[in-house]
């Protein structure tokens, strides 16, 4: 619910992001770079708009008491933007940022399948044809759709439905996180590239998610642990780390206590960015834990805010950017997901 940093300096990626919150004066951290978009978790939604010249999601994440955080995506070239009917979108000639809004409705796979299918078509179009990562913000996440299946499960039918329609196009399905809302329908965001080079990693401690048993819903969720992006530009790599959660193979791992339950998710994370793990998908480098940057970690239940607080502030370095948003989780029995950025 509330993003901390302490004025770090400005960055020099290609792509890169940042958060601010009300009061704060971003212009000093774009340091002269373009904005390719802009994502508002805050008290109340709507579909996205182009706002002085890039994409302006606003998401329903926080309630009416806490502080909204806005995620600032920048660029060091050119942004030119754009609307395809619903789809709202920027590009610097390099990447693609996408954003599109489902409003809420009985039964989603069809909407999400069209939606989805639209999205890659306008990247295909305008020649971004690598995913980098995803972001799916769902409303009432794990209650009933009008056929009384959960929502979250529906949602994956109509994404898998579209992977399956484009899969001689899109080359692999790349990091994500699906994540509850706080109000109906469902807000979808996306990054691509157009000749980096995304490198769709796995977690030796997980079962791949896009494998995961009938048991789970009857299509599993299409996304990668992470996403390693090798800028074509020969700039230093970056890794998208998806939505983890405490999950040990497809089993979740200690249900009802959210302190063993983030910790786990850490441990997790960093098993996903260790070298160890780079060099087991054939890649040089590697990251720690304290590398995570523009971390999100979202809480089931207000009442382990603070103990999620206490366990993730030894493991992040004094200067990430953190927001915290009590939201619900993909299952109903995970308390804690955590995503984030190694540069």
């Amino acid at each position: 619910m509330t993003a901390t940093h302490t004025g770090a300096p400005a960055r020099t990626a290609a792509l890169d992001c940042f958060f601010v919150r009300p009061g704060e004066d971003e212009r000093d951290r774009l340091a002269g770079r373009r904005v390719l978009g802009r994502v508002t978790y805050g008290h109340t939604g709507r579909p996205p708009v182009l706002l002085g010249g890039a994409p302006l999601v606003r998401a329903a994440m926080t309630g009416a008491g806490a502080e909204r955080v806005t995620e600032v995506w920048t660029t060091d070239r050119p942004v030119r933007s754009g609307r395809d009917g619903d789809l709202v979108y920027a590009t610097d000639g390099e990447h693609l940022l996408c954003s599109v809004r489902v409003e809420e409705r009985g039964v989603y796979r069809e909407q999400v399948r069209e939606v989805y299918e639209r999205a890659f078509a306008l990247m295909w179009r305008l020649g971004h044809r690598e995913l980098l990562r995803m972001w799916n913000l769902v409303g009432d996440i794990t209650g009933p759709n009008a056929e009384g299946m959960e929502v979250y499960r529906d949602f994956c039918v109509g994404r898998a439905q579209a992977f399956e329609s484009w899969s001689g196009r899109i080359g692999g399905m790349p990091a994500a996180t699906g994540i509850g809302a706080l109000r109906p329908g469902i807000d979808l965001y996306f990054l691509a590239c157009r000749s980096g080079r995304p490198r769709h990693l796995e977690n030796p401690r997980q079962t791949p998610a896009h494998r995961y048993p009938a048991a789970y819903g009857p299509r599993p969720p299409s996304f990668a642990r992470a996403t390693l992006l090798e800028p074509g530009s020969g700039g230093r790599p970056v890794l998208y780390v998806s939505g983890t959660a405490s999950i040990l193979g497809d089993d979740t791992v200690h249900p009802g206590d959210a302190d063993r339950q983030c910790a786990l998710t850490l441990a997790n994370i960093e098993a996903l960015v260790s070298p160890d793990n780079l060099r087991r998908h054939g890649l040089a480098g590697g990251w720690a834990l304290s590398d995570l940057d523009c971390v999100k970690v979202y809480v089931r239940d207000a009442g382990d805010l603070q103990a999620v607080r206490a366990r993730c502030a030894p493991a992040f370095r004094a200067t990430a950017d953190v927001a915290y948003f009590q939201v619900d989780v993909c299952r109903s029995d995970l308390l804690v997901e955590i995503e984030g950025i190694c540069r």
